[in-house]
């Protein structure tokens, strides 16, 4: 199992080692009235790490939100015995 982990790894590396060798074009970020000049493959490192932080705090506020309300629900069931 862990020599397809392995495995795995190496073949994701090396797709995005092909990706960032392929894609070195330089890309102008406009926000308002601002621009940005930077590589495809840092802008989308940027963004695939700003989508992994989002999507970890919506999961755990997720998860939080649910404890409480599961919690919430197992004091009202037990008050009522």
């Amino acid at each position: 199992m862990r020599f397809l982990c392995l495995l795995f790894l190496v073949l994701v590396a090396a797709a995005i080692g092909a990706f960032v060798m392929q894609n070195h074009h330089d890309l102008p970020l406009t926000f308002y009235d601002r621009v940005v000049v930077a590589p495809v493959p840092a802008i989308l490192g940027v963004v695939y790490v700003l989508g992994m932080l989002t999507g970890w705090s919506v999961v755990g506020l997720l998860r939080r939100s649910f404890e409480a309300a599961t919690d919430f629900r197992n004091q009202q069931t037990a008050q009522t015995r």
